[in-house]
Parts: C-alpha cells; structure tokens; sequence
C-alpha cells in the first residue's frame, strides 16, 4: 500500500534542482511538500545541449520530477552578465528537450556555501595537496551540494511567501 505523497504513488510532485557549469551539471532532487533537497548526481557535461537533454530527460524520469529548476549566475549587482544568458539558452533547450516547465533561482553564492556545508577538500595520500582525481571529485560533490542548495532556496522562498499570506 502506498501513502498519498509517496513517489511510489507516482502523485507527488518533486523537482529536478540543476547547477550548471562548464564542465558538470550538479543535480539534486526534492519534494516541495516536505521542503526538502538533496543533493543526487553530478554529470559531466556533453558535447551539446541536446545530449545533456537525455541524460537530465532520464535522471527526471527516474526520479519522478515534474519541475527542473536551475540555478542562474547573476552578477552581484543582480543583473545577468553572458554567463547567466548562456544559462538561460541551455535551460530552455533542456525544458523544451524534457517536456518540463522550467524555473530559475538566483544561486549566487550557492558554490561557496556548498563549501562551507561539506568542508574542505580531503588530503592527499602523503598529507600533500589531493590528487586531480580527489579534485575532481571533490568538485562534483560540490556541484551537487550547490544544485540541492538551489533547489532547497526555492522551497523556502515558497514557503516564506505562504507564511506572508497567512492571515494573521
């Protein structure tokens, strides 16, 4: 027997969380009535946007999410700079590619505090400075931090909106 919300039911909704870089896609996924993120998988980018497209269509599909929402590079004015255009460009080929509607967040500053959340990266074997392999995987668990933490903004932007309409 399944309760109503459980994935398993196949009636909750849940989102895909996406940090998009230049090289991996961090991904998380989340459940907006529970307000919760968690970091998922981070993927090497391909070659074009329609190959990423298969592989964000499968990971959705998997997971069941209904709802990509990506993280957008402003500037720290708040404007958009050509990172956050090429961002835009992607994330839209990706929803139509995927068949979801699409949401963006403001994810300045989500790499660092995905730092902060799992600490520095481990030593290498000797003691000295990690390995390119450490290093890279350091910095796919980072990616993966920072997309759960794009996705957990969302939800608590959307509940710090219900708790402003509540009447008091």
């Amino acid at each position: 027997m399944t309760v109503p919300g459980d994935p398993a039911a196949g009636d909750a909704q849940r989102f895909l969380g996406i940090d998009l870089g230049e090289r991996r896609i961090g991904v998380a996924i989340g459940d907006p009535a529970r307000r919760v993120a968690s970091p998922l998988t981070t993927i090497s980018r391909a070659k074009t946007v329609a190959a990423d497209a298969v592989v964000i269509s499968r990971l959705a599909a998997e997971q069941r999410a209904s709802v990509l929402v990506v993280g957008l590079p402003l500037d720290m004015d708040g404007g958009e700079g050509l990172q956050a255009t090429r961002t835009r460009e992607w994330a839209e080929a990706a929803a139509v590619a995927t068949g979801l509607p699409l949401r963006y967040r403001d994810e300045r500053l989500t790499s660092e505090r995905a730092e902060r959340r799992i600490g520095g990266a481990a030593r290498g074997r000797s003691g000295g400075p990690p390995g390119a392999a450490q290093r890279n995987a350091y910095r796919g668990r980072v990616d993966r931090e920072a997309a759960a933490l794009i996705l957990q903004d969302e939800f608590d932007d959307v509940r710090d909106e219900d708790v402003e309409r509540r009447p008091q």
